[in-house]
């Protein structure tokens, strides 16, 4: 099934979603908003293809403004807007989508409340048992990690170059790299079968974010 989604103010069918590319989640959890806001527009201007608003702490009021801001500097730089785990929020708001943990809402049950056009990603931490079964059901694209050491996240699951091989000739759908991820570390992920590279910490610890993501993007090129 063909799906159309939203980027900004244009709808485009689901077959020019990004296979390849940068994906940003928010630093919400080190940084106040007023100085997230900030470099989330530096960011914006630098030119990624996703960003995903996470923050575990604040309240749901909190969130759902926060998430609006973000959304609307989304729109204005033809970026899409997740929203991780919060399945409601992003209906809420109309969000392009969510990403959801294994903890967190099912698959099917995002699906039914954000409609046939929402993104749905999913973590699978190291297991392509996982990511094969939410292919299965219908995932937009998955997630591993973490590779590398990571500061954003307290538990984490370690996860291998050969589980990214492995993917690379068994899933169809993109898979996302996640953990610890910097300029220096994210190439090797990409030739062993990522298809993006999902930053936060590398890039909003930044004194120029700006900069950071030309760096991740000449990964790519």
């Amino acid at each position: 099934m063909v799906r159309s989604i939203r980027i900004g103010f244009i709808t485009v069918d689901m077959s020019d979603f990004p296979t390849t590319g940068l994906y940003v989640i928010t630093d919400s959890d080190r940084l106040d908003f007023p100085t997230l806001c900030q470099k989330t527009e530096a960011i914006l201007e630098a030119g990624v293809l996703i960003l995903q608003y996470r923050d575990k702490a604040a309240d749901p009021v909190t969130r759902r403004k926060q998430a609006l801001v973000l959304q609307k500097l989304c729109a204005e730089h033809a970026t899409l807007f997740l929203v991780n785990d919060d399945v409601q929020l992003a209906r809420d708001i109309g969000a392009d989508g969510v990403h959801i943990g294994q903890d967190d809402s099912s698959y099917l049950t995002a699906r039914q409340l954000l409609g046939d056009q929402a993104i749905i990603g999913i973590s699978c931490y190291n297991s392509l048992e996982l990511a094969l079964t939410a292919q299965s059901q219908g995932a937009d694209y998955i997630a591993f990690g973490a590779f590398f050491s990571t500061s954003t996240k307290n538990r984490t699951v370690p996860a291998g170059l050969e589980l990214l091989r492995r993917a690379k000739t068994e899933l169809s759908i993109p898979v996302v790299a996640i953990g610890g991820i910097t300029p220096d570390n994210g190439g090797e992920l990409l030739q062993a079968g990522a298809d993006l590279l999902a930053v936060a910490s590398s890039i909003y610890a930044s004194t120029d974010p700006a900069q950071v993501v030309l760096k991740f993007k000449q990964l790519f090129q």
